[in-house]
């Protein structure tokens, strides 16, 4: 009787480690990377650098699951004249369904981009997991390039995330 004790012990024991494996890993950005306006609304091909006149700005974030995550996006100032530095310009927050692996977010500003450096952070499910530093250059000799500050200074209410393009 002992020994069939044992035995059913040991089995139950298999199985909750068995059944381990079943439970879903968590969510990771396999790729993300940040693109132009095609044209026709959607984001075009992989670019790191912008002009100031580059609006939207897509960051496109590709999962390694198809589960359920919160992907968060926050678009950084690091070194743009007239903003104090690491200032978040963009915030958005987009929740998967079963099945998506892809997230489109935009960033736009009010009138035109002002130049400088920037970063985009990304979070999955409250979790840091990858960020791409890119740079915004003025659209050339005579360029429109105004205070930054009345582009990006942080408002008294937090900033309002953009529209989010249904994952592709």
């Amino acid at each position: 009787m002992k020994f069939l004790n044992a035995v059913f012990f040991v089995l139950v024991l298999i199985s909750f480690a068995l059944a381990q494996d079943d439970i879903p890993a968590t969510p990771t950005v396999e790729e993300v990377y940040l693109a132009k306006d095609d044209g026709e609304g959607h984001a075009g091909e992989q670019v790191t650098e912008f002009s100031t006149t580059d609006i939207p700005i897509y960051c496109v974030v590709l999962l390694e699951t198809n589960g359920k995550a919160v992907v968060k996006m926050n678009f950084v100032a690091v070194k743009v004249a007239g903003v104090r530095p690491e200032t978040k310009v963009v915030t958005a927050s987009y929740t998967t369904k079963h099945g998506q692996n892809r997230v489109n977010f935009t960033g736009r500003p009010e009138g035109k981009w002002v130049p400088g450096k920037y970063r985009v952070d990304l979070f999955v499910d409250g979790k840091m997991a990858k960020n791409v530093e890119f740079e915004i250059k003025g659209s050339g000799a005579g360029a429109d390039v105004r205070s930054a500050a009345k582009y990006l200074q942080q408002p008294a209410e937090p900033p309002k995330a953009q529209p989010v393009n249904k994952p592709q």
